[in-house]
Order: structure tokens, then sequence, then C-alpha cells
């Protein structure tokens, strides 16, 4: 391709808005794309985008009319999850190629069917928005996990925290599916492995009472076992009404990597790399800053922002080039797989053993 990759948003909500910024922002950095329509039925949300960035382009109302109209090379997809399938089988179906937002769908049932479509028909059409892949903390632990700076990884424990409930209307499948599936992503992704079993607590606790959302958890944990010798601990909730919080560690038979930590005032991410007790000198210790958007945007732009951003560039490099995408439809279903396995064995405070203070 020898122009700028014309992109289309389809969905200009709170993760629809940040992917036009970031098209934006490359068009004008790199002018190896630009921002070519929105769609979205609310005109007036599809406006305060186009006002705040001076961006003037076509809005459609609906994306079948956005994907008959040609106007794009490719589309980026973050409407409501329910039509996740739906919007970008329309723009698959007339040769554009689709970043969709996580998650595939809201159900196994749906995320195996969808898959199966796609393979039999547009293998290579999708690309699953797993922003963490191009997060460069996560890449810098990846490495040193890799290279062998802590030895034969055991366990590794990510955490993903919210300050509040999801938004008032909001659609969500669950907090597992919703949430973790980006903590469960990390971890296949830092291991290249898949586990053989799964389970999941859940609570109602707090924020569930301060939204209209509809969800089965506000507090969860998941656990997922890789044989014998790998261990995969998540913890997942909406009620760390501190801030945002996203940590992760990684444990070795020779040491740790541990990658990021809370801040209210988050504007770096610090990897640190220890070995056993009683070594003098950490392995390693790196910071990443963080950008500040100087806007009102969600809360986890503050830690992901730049990696969202990454993860267009890859998008319009591939599609430029003709390459595969760096993640698929088939990265979604396995993360899929697993968070439903943790759901068949779900333990609530019912399920736990009644305390005896009799004696």
């Amino acid at each position: 391709m020898s122009g700028p990759l014309r992109i289309a948003v389809a969905g200009i909500g709170r993760m629809g808005a940040v992917h036009a910024l970031h098209v934006h922002e490359l068009a004008r950095d790199s002018g190896t794309c630009r921002l070519a329509a929105i769609a979205d039925p609310d005109a007036e949300r599809a406006q305060r985008f186009s006002k705040s960035t001076g961006v003037d382009v076509p809005v459609f109302r609906d994306v079948d009319a956005l994907a008959k109209s040609r106007i794009c090379d490719a589309a980026v997809v973050a409407t409501p999850t329910d039509q996740h399938r739906e919007h970008a089988t329309a723009l698959i179906s007339e040769g554009y190629r689709v970043l969709l937002e996580k998650p595939l769908t809201n159900t196994l049932e749906d995320d195996r069917a969808f898959v199966a479509e796609l393979d039999g028909n547009h293998p290579n059409s999708l690309m699953l928005a797993f922003q963490r892949r191009f997060d460069e903390p996560l890449k810098y632990a990846r490495s040193l996990m890799q290279n062998g700076a802590i030895g034969r990884i055991f366990k590794i424990f990510s955490a993903l925290e919210d300050s509040g409930p999801a938004p008032n209307g909001y659609r969500s499948g669950g907090i597992l599916p919703d949430m973790s599936v980006h903590n469960v992503d990390e971890i296949l992704w830092l291991t290249g492995r898949m586990p053989t079993r799964a389970l999941s607590m859940g609570s109602r606790i707090y924020s569930h009472a301060l939204t209209t959302c509809e969800e089965d958890f506000d507090d969860a944990l998941l656990c997922m076992w890789f044989g014998d010798d790998l261990l995969g601990q998540v913890q997942v909730t909406r009620n760390h009404v501190s801030g945002y919080r996203v940590e992760t560690i990684i444990f070795g038979e020779e040491g740790q990597i541990h990658i990021g930590r809370f801040d209210q005032r988050l504007n770096t991410v610090v990897v640190e790399a220890y070995g056993r007790r009683g070594r003098g000198e950490p392995i390693a210790i790196k910071e990443f800053a963080m950008r500040d958007y100087h806007a009102d945007l969600p809360e986890f732009i503050d830690r992901f922002g730049p990696a969202y951003k990454a993860e267009v560039a890859a998008l319009v490099e591939c599609c430029r080039e003709g390459t595969l995408f760096p993640t698929s439809h088939r990265d979604g279903l396995r993360a899929r797989e697993v968070i439903e396995a943790g759901m068949k064995a779900n333990f609530s405070s019912s399920s736990g053993a009644a305390i005896d203070t009799s004696i």
C-alpha cells in the first residue's frame, strides 16, 4: 500500500474514542494512516469527539452502512460486546481487516461459532485487542523471563482492580469474562502454555450496588493450573476505591519479577527483578514513563495508553504490509475457555466451611 491506510472506528464510546484519538495521532505523526469515518448511533457523541480533536470525518449511524460505503480499508470495532460478532462480520465480509475490542462475544458457545466461521472463511482478517501484549513494561519483563533471569517459572500472579463499578448501562458478561480476560491472556502469552484446570471465587461486597450495570460479582479470583509445575493466579475487582491498580509478579526458582505498583498519580511503571534472598543487588530495575493525556479518559488509559496506541500502530503496519496480525480470534477463544472452566468451578461464601468457635 503506497498511500495512508484509511481506518474507520465503529463505536465511539469510552474505548472507541481512545482508538479514534490514536488513529488521528498516528496520522498526524507518521502519515501511515488517517481516520476516514466514525460509525455510532449517537450522533451527539460522535460530534463531541470531532469537536474535541478537530477531526471532521463522515459519521454513519450504523455499521452496515459503513461496511457498504467503501470509505475505509480497515476498521476498529468497539461497539457493545453483544454486537461484536455482528459488526465485525459485516465489515470482514466486505473485505476489511478489523481490530476488535475484547471479548469476541458474550458466551463460549458464540465464541466457538465465531472462531469456526472466521477460520473457515477469513482466517487472517481479525486482530483481537489484547493491548497488554504491546505494553513496554510487560514486554521487558517477558524478555527477562525468557532469558532466564529468574530461572524456571512456577507461578504468575496478575491483579486488575478498578476504582469503581462498571458504568451505568454497561452490558457485562460477568466480571471474569469482562475483566480477567486481559490477565488470562497475559499469563498465556508470558508462558506460551494452556492450563489444564481452573477454578474461581466470586463475591458481591460493595460496588455492585452503585451501578445499574448487572454483573455477577464485583470481586473475583481465578486460579489456573498448568499441570503440576506452574500456577496462574488472577485477582480482579471493581472495589479498589483508591484508584486503578495493575500489578503482575512472576515467580521463579531463582527470584521474581515485579511489574507495576499502585500509585494514585501514575506517571511511571517500574519493572523490578530480584534474585534469591541475600543477593546484594537487584537483577534489573527499569522505569517506563506513562503518558498524561490531559483529558477526561477512562482510568486504565493512565496505565495502558501507550500500549493501546502501539496496538493500533500494529494494525496499521500489518494492513499496509499485508502480514499476519500479532493476535487473533484464536487468542480470545483460548482465554474464554480458561475463564469458562473456572466459572464452572465457582465458589462463593455459601461454599465455605462454617467456622466452629464453640471450643
